[in-house]
């Protein structure tokens, strides 16, 4: 009886606890290498006969995936750790270590703890590799995408608002592309003459793609007349780009090339132009949601990990991996999708799928004694 009390009130950094945490973290790294492998074979399989087409170097490609890998390993960081959760705990439940630490008093939830506290670490730092090296690595790898596999001229655009473009004697000021329905509003094109003088700039409240070229509009021409005075006409006129909505979508930043704290920032002056950033705050949202994926994932994985009909090893872990991870981000996507649609608010479309994925673990983990 004194080994079980003492046993139940176990402190926190004790001997079993290190067993368990080695055990986690070694099986967490090696499913995280394994996961992000095969994410980036099926991404290179995806883009394969764009290299084909274009006649890509290997070193190219080899750029690109590298420079693709810390997204692929942000986004494979909640499957690695629910993988290695079940794996980790079936295992040990199979060799009847699980029974020997209950029977010296643990319960399951202060046997799950090192694991949990683990998985808190996992999403912090998950957070912190998606603000440092996601946006820069994610940015470059799409320059060499568009650039050296599509070809495409490198413009000064800047996410999908604010964007400045150089078209023949002028530049173009677009607020904001919106990716969906193919349309620009608030067109700016600012007319130069050969020394670079400002002699005229026409305003263009939208435009919308029609299939082959850019719709004209009823816009306001300004132009300065020799004595200073500014004067004004109503003209139909099409912005003079050359550039169609998929070469835009190419050259735009998406917002995995952004921090939280840029993101941020780009909703704040998408609003002081009265420009709908509801997309963004969605983004936003998630930023902090999807860190939060590795202890909820270890939360729902650890009473079914300890369950007997779970308890056959390697294959039936990774099927049940496969099978949560799957339905998380079915319902994540879905949600998403609602929230980019204004369907639902931002917050609850980030953090729905987070909330129900709690209680259900909340409830087989409090069922589980």
């Amino acid at each position: 009886m004194n080994v079980r009390a003492r046993t139940k009130f176990l402190p926190i950094g004790s001997v079993l606890d290190r067993y368990l945490g080695v055990s986690f973290l070694r099986m967490f790294f090696a499913s995280l290498a394994v996961v992000t492998a095969l994410f980036l074979v099926v991404d290179f399989f995806d883009r394969v006969s764009t290299f084909l087409e274009t006649g890509t170097s290997l070193w190219t490609v080899l750029r690109l995936f590298f420079y693709r890998a810390p997204l692929s390993i942000s986004r494979m960081t909640g499957f690695a750790t629910l993988f290695s959760t079940l794996f980790c705990l079936s295992v040990m439940a199979r060799t009847q270590e699980i029974t020997a630490m209950r029977s010296s008093g643990l319960s399951v939830q202060r046997l799950a703890l090192p694991i949990f506290l683990l998985s808190l670490l996992i999403g912090a730092g998950t957070f912190f590799w998606n603000e440092t090296l996601v946006p820069s690595f994610s940015h470059r790898a799409e320059v060499i995408y568009r650039t050296e596999i599509k070809n495409k001229k490198q413009q000064s655009l800047i996410g999908t608002t604010d964007i400045w473009m150089r078209s023949a004697n002028s530049f173009i000021n677009i607020d904001s592309f919106d990716t969906k329905t193919s349309a620009l509003k608030g067109i700016t094109i600012l007319r130069l003459d050969r020394d670079f003088g400002l002699i005229g700039f026409v305003e263009i409240p939208d435009s919308r793609w029609l299939g082959k070229r850019w719709e004209a509009r009823p816009a306001t021409e300004w132009n300065f007349a020799p004595d200073g005075k500014l004067t004004s006409k109503t003209t139909n006129l099409a912005p003079p780009l050359v550039e169609t909505p998929d070469d835009l979508k190419l050259l735009a930043r998406n917002t995995d090339q952004f921090g939280f704290f840029d993101l941020q920032k780009q909703i704040a002056d998408m609003k002081s132009k009265g420009i709908d950033a509801t997309n963004y705050e969605v983004d936003l949202q998630s930023k902090l949601a999807v860190p939060l994926i590795s202890p909820l994932m270890v939360l729902v994985a650890i009473p079914f990990a300890l369950k007997k009909r779970v308890n056959a090893g390697l294959a039936l872990s990774f099927g049940f991996a496969m099978a949560i991870g799957f339905s998380y981000w079915v319902l994540s996507a879905f949600c998403i999708s609602l929230g980019h649609g204004a369907a639902l608010p931002p917050w609850i479309a980030a953090w729905l799928p987070n909330a129900i994925f709690t209680l259900i673990g909340l409830y087989y983990a409090t069922a589980e004694q």
